[in-house]
């Protein structure tokens, strides 16, 4: 438990073949697109954002290489953060 909530935890694996432990922090939906907020267990201001693709075989996680559309997605989510904070 991380801040009294449950977390789910997730491994990513890095270009360079390295795997990081991963809490999801957040989903949410954009332009009909899912996107998964995630924050390194070991360095909090870790933070990455990554494209959620369902597959018929599963759920896969993208980076995203496009820097506006990722400050995209961090504006959005800090907007929905402000607009309904944690209790």
């Amino acid at each position: 438990m991380v801040d009294g909530q449950e977390r789910d935890y997730i491994t990513v694996e890095d270009e360079n073949g390295l795997e990081k432990q991963f809490s999801v922090e957040g989903l949410f939906d954009i332009e009909d697109q899912t996107y998964a907020l995630l924050r390194s267990v070991e360095d909090i201001k870790d933070t990455i954002v990554m494209q959620v693709e369902n597959e018929e075989d599963g759920q896969y996680l993208i980076g995203i290489n496009d820097p506006d559309k990722k400050e995209m997605v961090l504006d959005a989510y800090e907007i929905a953060i402000n607009a309904n904070p944690a209790d």
